[in-house]
């Protein structure tokens, strides 16, 4: 199961890449959350009757109003909106630093947690990283530099959301989450895609990836994603950040042959070095050993 959701998220990079070409960013990310609200609702309703889906929904409203906006409206944007200037693989490397900015946000908004040595070390790495993968684009100028920091955006948002779910939503069934936020970000995009829809009917190529984006990346993604967590809980979940960005490294070079350069490879090692620090996988002692936790 980590496997094929790092495999099918790292596919989203793809996919957005594809369609934004010929689909601008807002009318293609409601599309695409509505829809899979849409599948996601419907399994609500199978589950756990129309009646009690639609009370579990009510009771998370004020919750599913911070996720809509920071778990999907926001992030799916900025996404969409970077890709246009920047490749794919470099969206995803750019990603694998939600981890760093969950760990800055927790220090802020969750006292009790503690800065060590070596999350402190990890931050700082993590960091570094990110500005290596935002900062060197020798070819895209200042758009391809704008596009990597709206996927920085987009990572600091799925951190707040990520924040807020750990501070504030308890006892709430996680297809609850994922259907309403979908149907929230949704409901806010639309107003601004209704002006934006294309001239020009897409072509089979743009809509194929919406529909994909839609149903596999989003609606069964996150099924999946509340799968791993009721049998395996979030520390093992948490691996998929490492897996995802060499997935859609891997479809970007090998289908829209975009290249690999250094700068992206080295901050990605960066990222992944500061996400396993900050997140306690990887301990640094006095004697400069390290040890990995079993």
């Amino acid at each position: 199961m980590l496997l094929l959701l790092a495999g099918v998220w790292g596919a989203s990079y793809l996919f957005i890449k594809v369609a934004v070409d010929e689909i601008p960013p807002a009318p293609m990310m409601a599309v695409r959350t509505l829809l899979a609200a849409a599948v996601l609702l419907g399994y609500l309703a199978w589950r756990f009757g129309r009646s009690r889906a639609v009370a579990e929904l009510w009771a998370a409203r004020r919750h599913l109003l911070v996720l809509g906006v920071f778990n999907a409206a926001l992030p799916f944007w900025l996404i969409a909106w970077g890709e246009q200037h920047i490749d794919s693989g470099l969206a995803a490397v750019v990603q694998a630093s939600v981890p760093i900015f969950n760990a800055l946000l927790v220090l802020r908004f969750l006292p009790h947690e503690r800065l060590s040595r070596t999350r402190a070390a990890g931050l700082a790495v993590g960091i570094l990283g990110v500005g290596v993968v935002t900062g060197i684009h020798p070819e895209g100028g200042w758009l391809a530099i704008a596009g990597a920091l709206a996927v920085v955006g987009s990572s600091l948002a799925y951190a707040s959301a990520g924040v807020h779910g750990q501070k504030a939503v308890s006892g709430t069934p996680g297809p609850v989450l994922a259907a309403g936020s979908m149907l929230v970000g949704g409901l806010i995009l639309t107003p601004v895609a209704v002006f934006q829809i294309p001239d020009a009917v897409p072509s089979w190529e743009a809509t194929g990836s919406v529909l994909a984006l839609a149903l596999a990346g989003t609606a069964f993604a996150q099924l999946v994603l509340f799968r791993m967590l009721a049998l395996h809980g979030s520390a093992r979940l948490s691996l998929v950040t490492y897996l995802m960005p060499g997935f859609a490294l891997a479809y970007g070079a090998l289908i829209l042959d975009e290249r690999l350069t250094f700068s992206m490879l080295g901050g990605l090692v960066l990222i992944l070095g500061g996400v396993a620090l900050a997140s306690g996988a990887v301990r640094m002692q006095r004697r400069d050993a390290v040890t990995v936790r079993p």
